[in-house]
């Protein structure tokens, strides 16, 4: 619900208390009546005393200047040199696969980037196999554990995917739920316009008139569909799907395919959010007793789901963020932030204030829900509303039930390690939030 703050003036009653004082007898002696009369002329000179010489309230001392708001301090992370030899798993990781995603997200780099020399020389690269990769980033990257402020050097991995729907381009009685593309009302600004130093940040909200309010929540937005048939007016739809919870996860991976019954696929991308904080649904449902710890996977909260009905719109609404669609014509894989086709395995999101988009990343985590070592390199491609934080990746698992069979397990510790073009400065941390790529 939008909550409009109004400010009201102060209204203080100055009033008057009146005492009138009644003869109770027409009988009075005269000198009751002269002394009444005397009291009353005493109290009238009095009155008009007052009135001739007002009394002249002080001065008041001139008000201080209030004092300037202190800029937020923006979190800053470190980046300490590291020998390749150090990394855990080096010297023994394939990398040939992590350059060639490497360099398939060239195409997307900034010239004034200074990944650009680096990509450059990648392309230039002649047939090249693991010795070629190897030689390639121990020569054009200088490595560097990526340390949090708190000095930590252990973050959160988590895992996310691409799924796949059943669904159909018109509604049916089987297929009743709408993915939504990109509404007409939602209006995005970009604040770095007028304030640079909040690169990256971004208001979302829709017009009232001549002001610009937060948009629908997605509580409201789904209640504005209900009183339109189940459709919210203005609003495309790209497609039809059964599964309410489905659809709901395919808000939080950011993209999918949706299986039409013609035997097509239509894949679609993040187009837009509606400019709420995304919450955990799984969080939810531990903080009320639904879940423990250990159940709030996604197919622990799906098999939830599917035994309490009754429960899950709540529950969804408890997550005021909402994701909208658009088609994608991409037939390597799904699109990440930087605008390049995520490779299973060997793309992650992370957040961009930290990692820049598009650079190389050793990662040292453990396989879901196992000791199993997970050491590769990998390339940051993509960004989410919860990826926050210097050490802090999503690892991309692929398309399809096993990868996310696999994402939906992961909630890993790992440490990061940046490599960055020999020769330049480290990134410096901006203080602008990261752009989203889902709700998630």
């Amino acid at each position: 619900m939008r909550q409009v703050l109004t400010l009201r003036s102060a209204y203080l009653f100055f009033g008057q208390v009146h005492q009138t004082i009644r003869m109770r007898s027409a009988r009075a002696t005269a000198i009751s009546r002269k002394i009444t009369h005397i009291a009353a002329i005493l109290l009238f000179a009095a009155a008009c005393t007052s009135m001739q010489s007002p009394q002249q309230c002080p001065a008041c001392p001139a008000c201080p200047a209030c004092p300037q708001p202190a800029k937020p301090v923006p979190e800053q992370a470190s980046y300490e040199p590291a020998e390749f030899s150090a990394l855990p798993g080096w010297q023994s990781a394939t990398l040939l696969p992590g350059f060639k995603a490497f360099v398939s997200g060239c195409a997307r780099i900034q010239a004034a980037s200074a990944l650009k020399k680096a990509c450059d020389r990648a392309r230039s690269v002649d047939a090249p196999d693991e010795g070629a990769a190897r030689r390639f980033f121990e020569a054009a990257f200088s490595a560097y554990s990526i340390v949090a402020p708190d000095r930590s050097t252990q973050g959160l991995v988590t895992g996310y995917y691409e799924p796949i729907l059943a669904g159909g381009r018109n509604r049916t009685a089987t297929f009743r739920f709408p993915v939504y593309g990109v509404p007409d009302d939602l209006v995005v600004v970009d604040l770095a316009g007028q304030h640079p130093e909040l690169r990256g940040l971004r208001l979302r909200g829709r017009l009232e008139g001549r002001r610009l309010v937060p948009y629908w929540s997605r509580a409201e937005f789904e209640n504005r569909g209900r009183a339109n048939d189940g459709v919210v007016p203005g609003v495309p739809v790209l497609a039809w799907v059964r599964d309410p919870v489905e659809l709901f996860f395919l808000q939080i991976q950011g993209s999918g395919q949706i299986q039409l019954e013609s035997g097509e696929r239509l894949r679609i991308g993040f187009g837009d959010q509606n400019g709420h904080a995304y919450r955990s649904l799984g969080r939810h449902l531990i903080d009320r007793g639904e879940l423990t710890l250990d159940q709030a996977s996604m197919q622990g909260i799906k098999a939830w789901a599917q035994a309490n009905p009754d429960k899950l719109a709540d529950a969804l609404n408890s997550n005021p963020s909402y994701v909208f669609f658009r088609a994608s014509d991409s037939g390597s894989g799904p699109i990440g932030a930087l605008g390049a086709a995520l490779t299973a395995g060997y793309s992650i999101a992370v957040d961009p204030r930290f990692v820049p988009l598009g650079a190389p990343v050793f990662l040292a985590t453990t396989m879901p829900l196992s000791t199993q070592p997970l050491e590769r390199l990998v390339v940051a491609q993509d960004t989410g509303g919860a990826i926050r934080g210097a050490v802090r990746a999503d690892f991309f698992w692929g398309t399809g039930d096993a990868a996310g069979a696999q994402a939906g397990r992961m909630r890993q510790q790992g440490s990061m390690w940046l490599l960055w073009p020999r020769g330049e400065p480290p990134p410096t941390s901006s203080s602008g939030s990261p752009p989203r790529r889902a709700g998630s």
